[in-house]
């Protein structure tokens, strides 16, 4: 978490685990200390956790009496879950973001703000993980899930994707995602009629498998999707690492603004990098990407220097999405300053 702007802040939360609720109201205490008035909510390649969770977090952004969503069993039970007088992020701008890989909870929190027309959704259809499961461990150590319901948005959307012809089809059905160009254009994403909602401001949403966010970005090419998992999946990280066991010295004397206002990746560790991957057989073209690579290794390196959250900060200049999220804000902030210049005159 860290503040964008002046007035907005941003918290990424990677899964909804049991403690998750509790660390998003600690972060979200200290960015509105530090002025957040608007909040971008990263929910990106979030695979989901527990209902209750998701429900709670869900409740700081709806008024009292907002429905959230609600289950239904294979009876036809229906059991309806409501938001309390208890949010501390209500009647607030918030920016939700999801992509291909936000799946159950995460589709909890984007679907029950987009049917309250609550905020705005931003990025990528998401995965389509409609389904309420109860985990039973065994004796062995190991737990089965056993699927108890489905979870329905507010205006009545299941966006669980159908298992009708079988797990493999299932599957396929998220890889042809890839294929169809879906994640490279809105106009690809295929939707049915039938499978169409209204939200109370009239707002038309489809169900059948994820949501579809309000304004959409694109992924990026092969290799610039192959540059993002060198840095998600600690492959950068790993290399930072090394490179201060062996020079740690040479960033002794960083103080933190110091760091992110005057530090820059040189050619010589890029070199190192490039190197260094070639040699565990990682082949893109590194000189097309070499600004985008540096400042991930920038952040690499403020994050085994300082924190998590000055990374974070860093990657986000080149962060198509907050960039959008940014775009889509500046008209507020023109607004503001019109009625402020206004004020004074």
């Amino acid at each position: 978490y860290y503040m964008l702007t002046p007035e907005m802040g941003y918290i990424k939360i990677n899964r909804f685990a049991e403690s998750t609720y509790k660390e998003f109201n600690m972060a979200l205490r200290i960015l509105q200390r530090q002025g957040a008035k608007k909040l971008t909510l990263d929910l990106r390649d979030n695979p989901g956790g527990y209902l209750g969770i998701a429900e709670q977090l869900a409740d700081e952004f709806l008024q009292d009496g907002k429905l959230i969503l609600y289950t239904k069993n294979k009876k036809g039970k229906i059991e309806k879950t409501f938001a309390t007088k208890k949010g501390n992020f209500e009647d607030k701008p918030v920016y939700v973001l999801i992509n291909e890989r936000s799946a159950s909870a995460s589709e909890i929190i984007a679907g029950a703000l987009q049917d309250n027309d609550i905020g705005t959704i931003v990025g990528r259809r998401s995965f389509g993980k409609g389904l309420v499961q109860r985990e039973m461990e065994l004796g062995d150590g190991s737990a089965v899930r056993l699927t108890v319901s489905r979870y329905y948005t507010p205006t009545g959307r299941s966006i669980q994707k159908t298992y009708k012809n079988g797990n493999k089809d299932y599957y396929q059905k998220f890889t042809e995602r890839y294929h169809n160009g879906e994640l490279i254009s809105v106009d690809s994403i295929k939707i049915a009629d039938s499978l169409k909602f209204t939200t109370p401001k009239g707002k038309v949403v489809y169900g059948g498998g994820g949501i579809i966010p309000d304004v959409f970005v694109p992924i990026g090419t092969n290799e610039e999707e192959a540059v993002e998992s060198l840095e998600s999946l600690g492959f950068m990280s790993r290399f930072i690492f090394e490179h201060l066991e062996e020079d740690r010295n040479r960033y002794s004397n960083y103080a933190e603004a110091e760091f992110v206002r005057d530090f820059n990746v040189d050619d010589i560790v890029f070199e190192k990098f490039v190197d260094y991957s070639i040699d565990r057989n990682i082949k893109i073209n590194f000189y097309d990407f070499e600004d985008k690579i540096k400042l991930y290794l920038k952040g690499a390196l403020a994050e085994q220097l300082f924190t998590s959250n000055l990374n974070a900060k860093i990657k986000s200049t080149s962060d198509s999405m907050l960039q959008k999220v940014l775009e889509l804000d500046l008209p507020t902030i023109r607004q503001k300053e019109k009625k402020e210049i206004e004020f004074n005159n």
